[in-house]
């Protein structure tokens, strides 16, 4: 067997040397042919791909042509992020269900009817009769994102109107669909623990009293024990993490499945695969991954110059997973600030004083410090950089608790309603299937029969 295990690697990489050699393109042909690689401009800045009314990533100015810094701006439906943010703290309540209905419908609920809407997600939180059973017990996975993007296509076969695309069809759709991912989610991972870790699982009876973020610790927790402050943390992170436009990467391809006319399952599957990359909603776990590397690698966490050498490590490929980056550095829009990352810098520094993990949140703060230079030394590149969300979305989890299995899932449960919204504007408005052009550089051969090559 080890010897046929062999054979197959060799012609594997026999295959892969011909693939190699046929299928590589020449760098300076992008330039020649000016092929915006990423569907980036040659500043930066992203090609212009559609219209949205639901949110503004604002992170640059352009002065005379040239890109000029500024502190960034996330803006849901007109209104500033940090707006939203600030009346739920100073009101003492929970924000992310009023952030879904303000990014569904395109303006803030009055009191009665964030109320009502609150109860219909509460009530639409119960998964199918036995899809637990069948679609996640029965076939667990080692990778929570990768269940939930089967799940989602799954409850495709127990929607009788799957095919239906008229706009309240798709409102009920996306509607159980924000509610259902946290119990898939759940649900997912302790089968994932049960089968994968050898751990026991729980399945806590959903409470419909309780919050999105307090409904998640509540069924994630053994013991369904949680504070407030913890509830509201999390909260705070499904805000933030709801929307950010229709150019990042997992709601551009919600939008582009959507102009095909597919269904919506597919479509949010699309999403969720997507969002597990690591250059995108998978890289809260990498910072996490990186920081243990940093951990292992500097000895003196509060010396400056050890902290940069390790980064100039990383940025040369020496050390960490050798990709040669900087986790939760910089960003394809921000500029001077993520106001993300500004909010959950605060409230992760707020639960991290005092706690066996503050020297770990300094840490994080001398990378984001120290990264910016370390880059501009390393690539000779002046561009302005900034901590993303990713530098310390990972570091409140791990506080609160929440195993990194669950980082980039999470990410997820909330982003579902940014990818429903864009589906369905996407529908009114779109009317047209996404068919951007490539070059074509393949010089012309002739076919040469078989007993000629």
């Amino acid at each position: 067997m080890a010897i046929e295990a062999e054979n197959k690697q060799v012609d594997i990489n026999t295959l892969c040397g011909e693939f190699l050699k046929y299928n590589t393109i020449p760098g300076h042909l992008y330039d020649k042919y000016q092929v915006k690689r990423g569907l980036r401009n040659a500043d930066g800045t992203g090609v212009l791909a559609g219209m949205t009314t639901i949110c503004n990533v604002h992170g640059y100015v352009v002065n005379e042509g040239e890109r000029e810094p500024i502190d960034g701006k996330l803006i849901y439906r007109g209104i500033d992020l940090r707006d939203i943010v600030d009346a739920c703290v100073r009101e003492g309540r929970f924000g992310f269900e009023e952030t879904v209905y303000l990014l569904l419908f395109g303006k803030l609920p009055d009191r009665k009817t964030l109320q009502k809407f609150t109860e219909i997600l509460a009530q639409s939180r119960e998964l199918p009769d036995n899809f637990t059973e069948d679609m996640i017990i029965k076939a667990p996975s080692p990778n929570v994102m990768n269940k939930m993007a089967r799940g989602v296509l799954a409850l495709y076969s127990y929607d009788p109107e799957a095919e239906n695309r008229d706009i309240q069809t798709e409102m009920r759709k996306s509607i159980q669909l924000i509610a259902r991912m946290p119990t898939m989610m759940v649900n997912a991972y302790q089968v994932k623990r049960r089968h994968y870790d050898n751990e026991s699982m729980f399945f806590h009876p959903l409470n419909r009293e309780e919050s999105v973020a307090e409904s998640i610790l509540s069924t994630l927790r053994n013991d369904r024990q949680y504070t407030q402050e913890e509830a509201r943390l999390l909260d705070l992170c499904l805000i933030l993490h709801a929307e950010h436009g229709g150019g990042n990467n997992s709601t551009f391809s919600c939008r582009v499945l959507t102009s095909s006319g597919t269904d919506a399952y597919s479509a949010y599957a699309a999403a969720i695969g997507s969002l597990k990359g690591p250059r995108h909603g998978g890289a809260n776990i990498k910072v996490m991954q990186m920081l243990d590397a940093i951990k292992a690698g500097v000895e003196h966490w509060d010396d400056d110059q050890e902290v940069a050498d390790f980064l100039a490590k990383l940025l040369r490929g020496e050390a960490g997973d050798k990709s040669g980056l900087i986790y939760g550095i910089g960003h394809a829009v921000y500029t001077k600030s993520d106001p993300r990352a500004v909010l959950l810098k605060a409230n992760a520094e707020k639960l991290a004083l005092g706690t066996e993990y503050e020297a770990e949140f300094r840490l994080l703060e001398s990378v984001e410090r120290l990264a910016p230079q370390v880059f501009a030394q390393i690539k000779g590149d002046s561009k302005v950089l900034c901590a993303n969300v990713d530098l310390y979305s990972g570091m409140v989890y791990k506080m609160l608790g929440i195993p990194q299995d669950l980082y980039t899932p999470l990410f997820a449960v909330s982003r579902m309603a940014g990818w429903c919204a864009h589906r369905m504007e996407e529908i009114i408005n779109g009317k047209r299937i996404m068919r951007p052009a490539y070059k074509a550089i393949a010089k012309p051969q002739g076919y040469v029969p078989l007993d000629e090559r």
